[in-house]
């Protein structure tokens, strides 16, 4: 099966603790989450609606401005994404935009939160302990918005 932004954001449930690989994994997928966000964005119908998903998107990518800095600091110098590692995950949409699909994304998201929250607790650097509680709190922040996109459209 092809690596995609579905395929391997369930891979990283996965993952106990982070090492270099992992974390370049994660930055990827940040990254192809804002356009994962505007994708949905574009395909809703509703402006406000819209900018809220695009707002997540925007900060997804906040996440793996964060995710590389903590690379960085695992590493004691700063981390460049290899060409691979900067390639957008290929985000196949489906034909119609379901409120399931924004329940998947809720779910997705508070996962993601857990996710970092028990990374966290394995990173034995304050600093980057610190960055990964930031990303995942501001998932659950995700996903209250996009339970807010669903109380929009009616869902």
């Amino acid at each position: 099966m092809e690596e995609n932004f579905y395929s391997v954001s369930a891979s990283l449930g996965s993952i106990a603790t982070l090492d270099v690989a992992a974390m370049e994994t994660i930055y990827r997928l940040e990254c192809s989450g804002e356009q994962f966000y505007n994708l949905l964005a574009d395909r809703i119908g509703n402006a406000e609606a819209a900018e809220l998903l695009r707002r997540n998107g925007r900060e997804e990518l906040a996440h793996a401005r964060r995710i590389a800095k903590a690379l960085s600091i695992r590493l004691g110098h700063e981390w460049e994404p290899s060409a691979e590692v900067s390639e957008l995950l290929p985000i196949p949409m489906p034909d119609e935009v379901t409120p399931d699909l924004f329940r998947g994304i809720v779910q997705g998201e508070l996962n993601g939160d857990a996710g970092y929250q028990a990374w966290a607790d394995k990173e034995e650097d304050p600093e980057v302990e610190k960055l990964l509680r930031l990303n995942g709190r501001e998932e659950t922040i995700h996903a209250e918005r996009v339970r807010k996109v669903l109380e929009i459209l009616g869902a």
